[in-house]
């Protein structure tokens, strides 16, 4: 049983076929067809945290595929501690063909996924967010064309999005840079590993931004204070106030850098309306190719299990 928990369950050969499949299904929904390749299939989606884009994704994914979804709050699916998390994963396996699961808690998926007989996808976890970065570095690669030409740029927060991006680019040999406050950086161990494991892995941390950004063709950014930190919100308001993403800093990069943000964004803090609604952005077909992206991860993942 094929699971998608980090990306390291993917290889690089796997990736570049999920974005295969995933161009063909989209160019084949632009002409009017939804072939029902999971027709008679059903996904069992389980959140604990809020959603707009990827509960809608993967909903609309499915039933654009042919099959069934269902929604349950991790209350209503017993993961609130009515159940042990195993037994609740042996249930809901035994009834589903894919599980998605949008938690706090990274180790909960990884124990769901160790108890399922379906395929169990991070949908979000405060560690990993890998169905974003597939749809960032998809969306990249379908606007230029080329992914191994690209500098992305991501300022900000070392959060989930900024590890599984770093991920995704050492994988597909992109470069990336991160630029974050001190404090804020990705995790030395995470990277230490991600250099082992990758020697040819083309990342690169500063701390200064405007820097960072020089000959950046992909400046991306997230919010300073994610779902569970918003206590910290005017604390960090002041530590992140020289790495908002302003027109200012678009300028120190190449003349056509695009904008990317996973959303939803809180517009006037880490970016401005400035740039979220310029000529660079990309925000909204990044947030449109979640569903393309969903759609073929779903066909793969089901292929091989």
């Amino acid at each position: 049983m094929r699971h998608l928990v980090t990306l390291h369950d993917l290889e690089s050969s796997e990736i570049v076929d999920i974005f295969a499949l995933v161009q063909e299904l989209k160019e084949k929904r632009n002409a009017g067809e939804r072939p029902p390749l999971l027709q008679g299939r059903t996904m069992t989606q389980v959140f604990e945290k809020p959603s707009l884009r990827t509960r809608l994704s993967f909903e609309s994914a499915m039933w654009e595929l042919g099959g069934g979804a269902s929604f349950f709050s991790c209350k209503e699916a017993g993961l609130d501690g009515r159940e042990s998390i195993e037994d609740v994963a042996r249930v809901i396996g035994r009834y589903s063909d894919v599980v998605t699961l949008r938690t706090f808690s990274h180790e909960m998926i990884e124990r769901f996924a160790k108890n399922s007989q379906a395929c169990v996808i991070n949908a979000l976890s405060d560690l990993s967010h890998p169905c974003q970065a597939l749809t960032d570095l998809y969306t990249i690669q379908e606007i230029t064309g080329d992914l191994s030409q690209q500098k992305i740029v991501y300022v900000g927060d070392g959060n989930n999005v900024a590890y599984s991006l770093a991920n995704a680019c050492a994988k597909l040999g992109v470069k990336f840079v991160v630029s974050s406050p001190e404090g804020f950086e990705l995790k030395p161990e995470f990277v230490k590993s991600l250099m082992k494991h990758k020697p040819d892995t083309r990342l690169e941390l500063e701390s200064d931004p405007q820097k960072a950004v020089v000959d950046a063709t992909v400046i991306y950014t997230d919010v300073w204070a994610s779902m569970g930190q918003e206590a910290e919100t005017e604390k960090r308001k002041k530590i992140f106030a020289d790495y908002q993403v302003n027109s200012r800093l678009m300028a120190a990069a190449d003349p056509q850098c695009r904008f990317m943000h996973c959303l939803p964004a809180k517009r006037g803090l880490e970016v401005t309306d400035e740039v979220l609604d310029s000529k660079h952005s990309i925000v909204f077909e990044q947030a449109e190719n979640r569903k393309h992206l969903a759609k073929g991860l779903l066909v793969w993942l089901l292929q091989q299990s």
